[in-house]
């Protein structure tokens, strides 16, 4: 009895070189997705009345925006040779 909340930062690669690498961040209520961020698409996107709400607030916010994009480098890319590991 209660509200299920999560948050999945997903990290693609298509090969090792890493230029098909991918970010795809995702939020979850209640088991229905509301608002993903895919570094492929550069935006976030929103699959609910609430998520486009989100989306529209969070693409309008280029700090918001810089730092979601950095996350490719920072943590995909960077951690990338563990995941081959």
């Amino acid at each position: 009895d209660g509200y299920f909340y999560q948050r999945v930062a997903e990290c693609r690669f298509s090969s090792k070189d890493l230029q098909g690498a991918e970010l795809i961040d995702s939020y979850v209520f209640n088991q229905a997705e509301y608002v993903r961020f895919n570094s492929t698409v550069g935006k976030y996107v929103g699959y609910t009345e609430y998520g486009v709400k989100n989306a529209e607030a969070w693409n309008s916010d280029a700090g918001i925006l810089a730092q979601e994009r950095g996350e490719l480098e920072r943590y995909c890319k960077f951690n990338a040779a563990i995941d081959y590991s």
